[in-house]
């Protein structure tokens, strides 16, 4: 099963549903035969189908599929490539499959530049800082899959991505005046871009943002808007109406109390100079 061009645009879980779909619908059998077959209810087997799983599909049900389809292996070994292909933690994996299909992303970044707008050096510095005793190979391996997140805003539709920094995060010296220095133009190379908004947070803002804690919101198409906040574990998606509620008006109190997007340019412009000339 080749992928044609449609299927590059999916994230992991969409492809994977998608083969599951073809060979099902291939043999004749309905979403409720599969999961009986396989050991889940049908309601699985759609959202298997739709890659709505907030992660990949077990294990146990690649092996019932090609169990029920005679394919001898291909979807245990499919799913063993698309999980390779993913070296983001486990309790990151949610927010990454959604981020993949979002219309919209909402991001408050308070302490550092949100992961899809980082360098590499820059990312290096955060997860070598994070992470002292690991090898270079682990660090590596972090980098890059942080770094493969900004691959959403190379499609032909990219999501919308609206962040709102604080100026502490522009300050903060990750790495060094020359990581600060090519991080900045990066920043500044985004906001260039027609689907990326970049306002600043200033600290004559004061308690307005002091007291709110990093966090992500993804708007999508035909589902409900999702939540997510870092929390000491890692971090955590929430959908309940009320959390997504709250955010959403926390996130409109700091675009009010930022800088406008033009000025906020100019003050990473600026800023930009300063670590050029360090």
């Amino acid at each position: 099963m080749d992928e044609s061009p449609a299927d590059l645009d999916l994230n992991p879980a969409q492809r994977f549903g998608q083969r599951v779909k073809r060979v099902r619908v291939g043999r004749k059998l309905t979403q409720k035969q599969l999961g009986k077959a396989t050991g889940y209810s049908e309601a699985y087997v759609s959202k298997v189908e739709a890659g709505k799983l907030p992660v990949l599909p077990s294990d146990k049900f690649a092996r019932g599929c090609d169990l029920v389809f005679g394919t001898y292996g291909l979807f245990v070994d499919m799913l063993e490539q698309l999980s390779k292909g993913d070296h983001h933690p486990s309790w990151f994996m949610p927010y990454v499959n959604f981020e993949r299909r979002a219309s919209m992303i909402l991001d408050y970044s308070a302490t550092s530049i949100m992961g899809m707008l980082q360098t590499a050096d820059y990312a290096h510095a955060i997860f070598r800082a994070g992470y002292p005793h690991e090898s270079n190979n682990v660090i590596k391996t972090k980098v890059d899959a942080r770094l493969g997140r900004s691959e959403i805003m190379k499609r032909v539709s990219p999501p919308a991505l609206w962040v709102v920094l604080h100026e502490g995060c522009l300050r903060t010296q990750v790495g060094g005046p020359s990581v600060m220095e090519g991080q900045l133009a990066h920043l500044l190379q985004a906001a260039e871009t027609p689907h990326v908004d970049l306002q600043v947070v200033p600290f004559s803002a004061g308690a307005a943002a002091a007291h709110i804690l990093p966090f992500t919101l993804l708007t999508f198409e035909a589902s409900p808007t999702v939540l997510y906040s870092d929390d000491p574990e890692g971090g955590r998606l929430y959908d309940r109406a009320a959390s997504v509620a709250a955010a959403l008006q926390a996130y409109e109190r700091l675009r009010a109390h930022a800088m406008a997007p033009d000025d906020s340019v100019a003050l990473i412009q600026r800023l930009h100079k300063e670590y050029t000339h360090e």
